[in-house]
């Protein structure tokens, strides 16, 4: 460990200005994690667990587990409020080496093919209507063809950051109102279902004989579940632009994910009073389906809507936390110094933001499918989950007497339990898929000599 980082934990405070307050931080914690994936995990778990008393048990677990993580992040993001987040928080407890690998994952891995395939999802999605079929046709052709729906995704990604570009004060309070207008789509379709007649409590009973079924399936429905919840980690990247950060940060982190379990678990009660196990298990869209019979085309039309929605919103979370994080490697001349930049006008991290949508833009031109890379993250991701967990007992050892506005409640057993979660959570996204998690790791590595060429750079 440097010198340097042994004896300032922290990062200076950012420059940035401090305007998000504790409704636009809640909403960024709510609106990353709500993707699309509430509307279609359902059919996943059910496949894997067979029955609803254990596809709520996984809900509750995952939450649980998620909620430990969050609380853990609280007590980190209280103390050590400043851009960057998880960056902040292991440079100071391990040093400048694992901050930069950490910073070179997100910034050229994790970060670009997360806003990538949250585009292209949500043009698969607007490809439900009718209006939007052209988004499936070639739009250029030649050596490299280009589908309409690789440039609107491209257009998608460029709006969001020229959102992010004039200001996180417009981004956040974007993030706020769609927030809430996404909270109440998702409340009207659990609604629907429970007041139609087409629904029946029976249907909770109801089994699915060929499920997984016993520990392998617990455990794939509960990963399922983990990656539902993904996301919560985004608000401590920005945490230097959150007022009174030191109460604001815990209530959105905690608060925010009390919200997503709620209405993850209720969504799943809807759909679960509209479709048996078998049902939910051979959809491809549980929410879509269970509209149909509801509403009919209008009810799935609705459900696509909101599915819609839900991934804007997840984009401009996911945009604005990325760019932080070069940004405050930049500040601490731990990467090249022009992605430290703040525009004058608009206050922001304007090369970063710039930098990030051209690497995204690379991989909407170049790739057609995102699976495979971002199995390439899998690991990445929750290796750092893991690290930057054990980061809060590294703080309260050295330095115990260091200011620490919230404490995490259950120290120490509830934050060692989020780091054996996410230990099993990498161990079998790497057993699972053992290329795509060497090639993962390989890229990680690959920070290694561009931290040398940084170096040499600034010396």
């Amino acid at each position: 460990m440097s010198q340097t980082a042994a004896n300032q934990p922290a990062s200076q405070p950012a420059d940035l200005p401090r305007v998000l307050g504790v409704s636009q931080a809640t909403a960024i914690v709510v609106g990353t994690i709500i993707g699309s994936g509430i509307f279609l995990v359902p059919r996943e778990m059910m496949a894997d667990l067979g029955s609803s008393p254990l596809v709520y048990l996984a809900w509750i677990v995952g939450g649980l587990l998620s909620l430990f993580g969050a609380m853990t992040y609280a007590e980190l993001g209280a103390m050590l409020p400043y851009a960057g987040g998880e960056y902040v928080y292991l440079r100071g407890a391990y040093g400048d080496t694992t901050a930069f690998l950490y910073m070179w994952t997100w910034f050229a891995v994790a970060k670009p093919a997360s806003i990538a395939a949250v585009t292209t999802g949500l043009t698969r999605t607007l490809g439900f209507f009718a209006a939007f079929h052209w988004l499936s046709t070639q739009a250029i052709g030649g050596p490299l063809p280009i589908l309409w729906s690789q440039l609107v995704a491209i257009a998608v990604t460029w709006f969001i950051t020229g959102l992010n570009y004039i200001g996180i004060k417009k981004a956040g309070d974007f993030q706020l109102v769609f927030t809430i207008l996404k909270v109440v789509l998702i409340l009207i379709v659990a609604g629907l279902c429970f007041t139609s007649a087409a629904g029946s409590w029976s249907n909770f009973s109801s089994t699915l004989p060929y499920a997984v079924g016993g520990i392998s399936g617990f455990m794939a429905a509960l990963i399922a579940t983990l990656w539902a919840y993904d996301g919560w980690n985004d608000l401590t990247m920005v945490a230097g632009e959150v007022r009174n950060p030191e109460r604001s940060l815990p209530i959105a982190l905690i608060g925010g994910l009390f919200l997503v379990g709620f209405l993850f678990m209720a969504t799943n009660a809807g759909i679960q009073y509209i479709l048996p196990a078998s049902a939910i298990a051979a959809s491809e869209r549980p929410a879509v389906a269970a509209l149909s019979i509801v509403a009919g085309p209008a009810g799935a039309g609705f459900v696509a809507a909101a599915m819609a929605l839900s991934i804007f919103v997840t984009l401009n979370g996911t945009i604005m936390s990325g760019a932080r994080i070069p940004y405050a490697a930049a500040r601490d001349r731990l990467f090249f110094k022009q992605f430290a930049h703040i525009n004058p006008r608009f206050q922001s991290p304007s090369t970063s933001l710039i930098v990030q949508a051209l690497l995204s833009t690379v991989l909407l031109v170049f790739l057609s499918s995102f699976k495979q890379f971002f199995d390439l993250a899998v690991f990445a991701e929750w290796l750092f989950y893991m690290l930057t967990a054990t980061t809060v007992f590294v703080y309260r050892r050295r330095q115990p007497n260091l200011p620490r506005p919230y404490r995490v409640w259950g120290y120490p057993i509830l934050p060692a339990l989020f780091v054996l979660c996410a230990t099993a959570v990498l161990i079998s996204s790497y057993t699972d898929n053992l290329k795509g998690s060497l090639l993962g790791t390989a890229l990680i590595l690959l920070g290694l000599p561009v931290l040398w060429l940084v170096r040499k750079t600034l010396t």
